[in-house]
């Protein structure tokens, strides 16, 4: 398994991953040709400093991906903190280790780039998600929000 930046050319793949679940189902749009504005998006967070899709891939294909940020702040005496969002294994490989030495990776990133906190949200549905961050150590010390606009 090797880890690397997602580029153009695996947006397609990361969308079919963030759609083959329950709520991603609902959420995205998996379909030929693919809406453009993932394409959009994805130029987006490549201008954006800090801010990155990292893929598991083992050979030519992805297992797994999850988006990585780096926020620099005031707070906390100036700490710099990374953010995980929309972690995804592929629906055949999970189960196997690959989401734990994923959230590793990013984890081990997050120091290279002198954070001090990792930090992610998953939604309240997700009892097994719940149950596999604490097991890598990550505490439910906040109540998340959101405003859907």
């Amino acid at each position: 398994m090797i880890f690397r930046k997602a580029v153009k050319e695996d947006v397609r793949e990361i969308v079919r991953m963030l759609a083959d679940d329950e709520l991603g189902a609902a959420r995205e749009r998996y379909e030929e040709p693919l809406p453009e504005v993932y394409y959009e998006a994805f130029a987006d967070m490549e201008a954006q400093r800090g801010n990155q899709i990292l893929l598991a891939v083992e050979g030519d294909a992805v297992r797994g991906c999850l988006q990585l940020v780096f926020i620099p702040g005031l707070g906390r005496l100036g700490m710099r903190r990374a953010i995980i969002e929309s972690v995804r294994v592929d629906r055949a490989y999970r189960g196997e280790g690959i989401g734990q030495v994923m959230i590793k990776e990013a984890i081990e990133l997050a120091r290279a780039e002198n954070c001090q906190m990792v930090q992610l949200t998953t939604d309240k549905s997700r009892s097994d998600a719940h149950r596999f961050y604490e097991r890598l150590g990550f505490t439910a010390t906040h109540e998340g929000m959101k405003l859907v606009l």
